[in-house]
């Protein structure tokens, strides 16, 4: 049949099998054949697309298919010619961004910032809306056959791209941004609207952004200073730092980022919180934006929030096979309180939600108290503290109690209130999840006591308390072997005889890791469950290190011989496990 030429706008939202129509790829009749196709098989318990059916019986080919999507999300099929593409729409789009999200750019305006971008398909949509945010871009998108748009990118964007340094360098040197160098809060909000709406601010920002996902870091920092302005990225818990913009960039780039959370730029005195939703690689990122105002300007962080990179599975986080199958029957009982503690950052509330993951069924209901709630999961109830509206754990929680819940997560408990309504909940026949800050699971009890809890409450209630560090992987790209000195033994509490016939191994430092010698991060468990004679200890007023001794006598591991055995298995290193666990004393 011969092609149509047709405004995709009159394809938009309209049924497959009439946009092929329309397109003039099929007749009606050959619609409603494989319609019938498609019900005989339906009944027969095959499921079969449209578009399958009709190449299957001959009337159209494979593109004719991604044709009919693009109609259907009302967008143009395009043929590109590599030689074509005007050298100013290449340049317009860096080549970090062309590779992320896997489009290349057709035509570019630069007096109305207009791009013209081809894509693989239609359903593509979240990288617009991205390019729209991050590059501030009007966007208009079509798509291109898979193999055009891969030799676009072979050609013209297969070098290294933009480096940081290259555009530190460039944006040193721009005399217009220069001209905000000591400007401080002199500069009125137009001249900062403007600053932040910068060519060359929003590429640096995209570069930092995209580098930051894809070297897996949990944070960005902007730290201003009194003669410089600093940038660093936290990954697998290290802080590094990286090449510092130039001074005179801090305003435009605290601007541009408060733009993009959708931020007041014109406040300056006051702490601001927001974020930033991007899609990076066909993965949900989630930018977590805290501005707060320091002695010389305002210090922004970024907490990444990659959801593609949670591991919400038991059996992923970490356990042993014998404290899986411990936490597995810990998470089925019909009630009590089990409570994971640990430092900041150490991978309690993804331990919770692997628990809430596992026992998320149609059957039970599961309400969460967070602050903040991170990553939203289907088939949860989950709700946010907001103590400016006195929204509080405390009072969430009495308001889950009329809610008629199965499972109740509590954020952290951090008063008495929060900690005498979780017991509540606990004894009127609900299973509890909470976390704690503590060192080790043993002084988790003289922390709740601490707080104001009676000690036959805790007994009563409390089933088990986990405590958990993260300790980084040695790379496997430049793992080797090597002798530790006594000295390095010697901070584990280790003898040379004791060690014999062990191997240890550490990261050597290659590409891969950053020349850190590490790559990733996995967690060391010290499971405490509370049984008869520990709940009479507690009872008695029994000191932390008489909790913890009798708890090891009854199978508890600790952190610290969790950590050796990790060191034995060539997981992690003796240092690792030194700086993330204490001496027993």
């Amino acid at each position: 049949m011969a092609k149509v030429a047709i405004d995709p706008a009159q394809l938009k939202g309209r049924r497959f099998g009439r946009v092929l129509t329309k397109l003039g790829k099929v007749t009606r009749d050959q619609v409603h054949e494989a319609l019938a196709l498609q019900r005989t098989r339906k009944e027969k318990g095959q499921k079969e697309l449209l578009g399958k059916l009709l190449v299957e019986l001959g009337y159209i080919a494979e593109a004719d298919i991604m044709e009919a999507l693009a109609g259907q999300a009302g967008m143009r099929m395009v043929q590109i010619d590599k030689d074509a593409i005007p050298e100013e729409a290449i340049a317009a789009l860096p080549a970090e961004t062309a590779n992320t999200y896997q489009i290349v750019p057709l035509e570019f305006d630069a007096a109305s910032n207009q791009i013209t971008v081809a894509m693989k398909s239609p359903d593509n949509f979240r990288a617009v809306d991205d390019l729209r945010l991050l590059m501030n871009f009007k966007v208009e998108a079509v798509v291109a056959p898979t193999d055009q748009i891969e030799e676009v990118l072979r050609k013209h964007y297969s070098g290294e791209g933009s480096s940081i340094a290259t555009m530190m360098a460039d944006l040193t040197e721009d005399d217009s941004l220069a001209a905000l160098r000591g400007r401080g809060d002199s500069i009125d909000l137009e001249e900062l609207a403007h600053a932040a709406e910068d060519n060359k601010v929003i590429r640096l920002l995209n570069l930092v952004l995209l580098q930051a996902i894809k070297d897996r870091s949990s944070d960005i920092h902007f730290e201003p200073f009194e003669d410089e302005f600093k940038m660093r990225y936290r990954i697998d818990g290290i802080l590094y730092e990286m090449i510092p913009p130039p001074m005179h960039l801090a305003l435009p780039i605290v601007s541009r980022i408060k733009v993009m959370a959708n931020l007041d730029i014109a406040e300056r005195r006051l702490p601001q919180d927001g974020r930033i939703e991007l899609v990076v690689n066909n993965n949900p990122v989630d930018l977590r934006v805290a501005v707060l105002p320091t002695l010389f300007g305002e210090s922004v962080v970024l907490r990444v929030l990659d959801r593609s990179n949670i591991q919400l599975s038991l059996d992923k986080v970490g356990f042993r096979a014998d404290e899986l199958e411990m936490v597995r029957q810990l998470i089925t009982k019909p009630n009590g309180i089990i409570i994971v503690t640990g430092p900041t950052g150490c991978g309690k509330t993804t331990t919770l939600y692997a628990a809430l993951s596992e026992l998320n069924s149609p059957a039970t209901k599961i309400l969460t108290a967070e602050d903040p709630v991170e990553y939203d999961i289907d088939g949860l109830i989950q709700c946010q503290i907001n103590v400016d509206q006195d929204l509080t754990f405390g009072r969430l929680l009495r308001s889950f109690l009329r809610q008629d819940p199965d499972i109740i997560l509590v954020g952290e408990i951090r008063d008495l209130e929060t900690a005498q309504i979780a017991v509540q909940a606990s004894l009127t026949g609900h299973l509890v999840f909470s976390t704690l800050h503590t060192n080790d699971a043993p002084s988790s009890i003289l922390r709740l006591t601490d707080l104001g809890m009676e000690k036959f409450l805790l007994t009563a209630t409390i089933e088990a308390i986990i405590a958990q560090r993260l300790v980084r992987r040695i790379c496997l790209g430049c793992k080797e072997e090597y002798v530790p000195t006594d000295e390095q033994l010697m901070e584990l509490q280790l003898r040379r005889h004791e060690v014999e016939g062990r191997t240890f191994y550490r990261g050597r430092g290659c590409e891969a890791c950053n020349h850190s010698g590490y790559k990733g991060r996995m967690a060391l468990f010290e499971i405490m469950q509370l049984d008869d004679q520990l709940r009479d200890l507690v009872m008695k007023d029994a000191s932390t290190n008489v909790l913890r001794v009798e708890a090891k006598r009854r199978g508890m591991r600790s952190l610290r011989e969790n950590g050796l055995l990790a060191i034995y298995e060539g997981q992690t290193t003796l240092d690792e496990v030194v700086r993330e666990t204490i001496i027993e004393e």
